[in-house]
């Protein structure tokens, strides 16, 4: 049983979901919902709309961001560049949630400081321990102000 503290800071992050597959959407939007996740979840259709919403602010800080690689107009590997080259956004957590097995993607991704890549074919049991894994971090971590 979480503590009202532990909800509210968890309440307090933001979680920033860049897919442009509706139904992978909406299947992390449930699990959410299954795991008691009570975080504002923003989902983006690509790295331009997800830019878009956090150079107008409408993504709080703290934020986590789960960034699909293969969408259109700007992909995953574009907006990490984009975002890891801009000083207000830096210090974002990146988790890869993609279908890429390819090592390359895996490097480039890494290299860009993400916190974890994840195979969507593995969204199942692996998809829920990662939520558990986040819902343990944001109880845990300090985030600045």
């Amino acid at each position: 049983m979480l503590s009202e503290q532990e909800v509210e800071k968890s309440q307090n992050v933001t979680v920033l979901l860049i897919d442009d597959d509706d139904i992978d959407a909406m299947l992390v939007k449930r699990a959410f919902k299954d795991n008691r996740l009570l975080n504002p979840l923003i989902h983006a259709v690509d790295g331009v709309e997800a830019w878009e919403l956090l150079e107008s602010g409408d993504v709080s800080k703290p934020f986590i961001i789960l960034l699909d690689l293969n969408m259109p107009r700007m992909n995953g590997q574009e907006f990490l560049a984009k975002l890891r080259g801009d000083s207000r956004f830096r210090e974002a957590i990146v988790f890869v949630l993609t279908t890429s097995r390819a090592e390359e993607d895996k490097i480039k991704a890494y290299n860009y400081n993400v916190a974890g890549y994840l195979l969507k074919e593995n969204v199942g049991t692996d998809f829920m321990q990662a939520l558990q894994l986040l819902k343990s971090y944001w109880r845990i971590v300090e985030f600045p102000g």
